[in-house]
């Protein structure tokens, strides 16, 4: 008995000793694959200073194309807004962000001294997917009238009493051909919105109009991107800050440049003697950048859940 109960503990350490060294085994085999696989990344995306000079210089050949006529450029638009926050602005002002498939409004009361933000109010809502794709009136109608009721919402103070016609800013993060300082004809929808009937329409017109169905007293004072919204933050805390960039669903910046500089706007006159220039550069980017296998399996991943959302 004691000679069968010793073989069996050794037949039982051998199994388990066995599935030990199995597991170890397998388990550096996976280790192996994920090393392979950082290995193989690391190599597709490294980028070699000779080809950071070239990315350099095409930027540079881009921008000096955009500054000079429209089409053809990552740097392509400009946006009219020649004069940005100093931080002395005081008073209540009102926001609505679009920018994908959600949308913000924002009531902001600034005390007329640099960075100093008395108190701010944001609500967020999103947008149904079936008006993604509807009409612009029906999209816009409810943007209206979600404005309408936050701003019914605000409190009945004297500062409030005073003011009849309120002024928006209007942050709206799709390609735009701006036409002035208040007004945009869309290029395109990105990020999911299939609005056809929007295309070429002047958005600030098509949001004035929805809220004037709404009966909100409202119009918009100033029509931006996410990225010169940014740099009017920075610039209202640090007169220095002249770029801001983006990186998020998509990528863009933009910069403050002369006026003179801008040969497509030449006759145009602006106080500061400087423009805020929208750089709209997320083509440039990926045709210039390094590409491996995951980034194609990441973008065709992001098209199909995007095409879900549409439809």
């Amino acid at each position: 008995m004691g000679l069968g109960l010793a073989v069996g503990c050794a037949v039982a350490s051998c199994a388990v000793a066995g599935i030990l060294v199995g597991s170890r085994m397998k388990n550096h085999r996976k280790w192996a694959k994920v090393l392979e696989l950082l290995s193989e990344f690391d190599e597709g995306c490294s980028t070699s200073t000779a080809r950071l000079r070239q990315v350099v210089d095409a930027m540079a050949v881009e921008m000096h194309a955009g500054l000079a006529s429209d089409g053809g450029a990552s740097s392509r638009c400009s946006t009219f807004v020649d004069c940005l926050p100093d931080g002395n602005e005081k008073g209540t002002y009102y926001v609505l962000d679009l920018g994908g498939t959600n949308f913000r409004v924002l009531r902001v009361q600034l005390g007329g001294t640099r960075s100093t933000v008395i108190r701010h109010q944001v609500e967020r809502q999103p947008i149904p997917q079936h008006l993604m794709t509807s009409t612009s009136e029906l999209l816009f109608d409810f943007i209206a009238m979600t404005l309408k009721q936050f701003v019914d919402r605000e409190e009945d103070d004297v500062e409030q009493e005073l003011v009849r016609s309120r002024e928006l800013g209007f942050t709206f993060s799709f390609p735009v051909k701006q036409t002035s300082f208040t007004s945009g004809a869309l290029i395109k929808w990105t990020k999911g919105f299939a609005i056809e009937d929007a295309v070429g329409k002047d958005v600030s017109q098509c949001l004035e109009e929805a809220m004037t169905k709404k009966g909100l007293d409202m119009r918009v004072a100033a029509l931006v991107n996410d990225a010169v919204g940014t740099l009017a933050l920075g610039h209202y805390h640090d007169e220095d800050t002249v770029a801001a960039v983006i990186f998020g669903t998509g990528t863009n910046a933009c910069y403050v440049e002369r006026t003179d500089a801008i040969i497509k706007c030449q006759g145009l006159l602006t106080n500061s003697g400087g423009m805020v220039v929208n750089m709209e550069w997320g083509n440039f980017w990926s045709s210039h950048l390094p590409r491996t296998s995951y980034d194609v399996e990441l973008d065709d991943e992001s098209r199909t859940h995007s095409d879900q959302a549409r439809f």
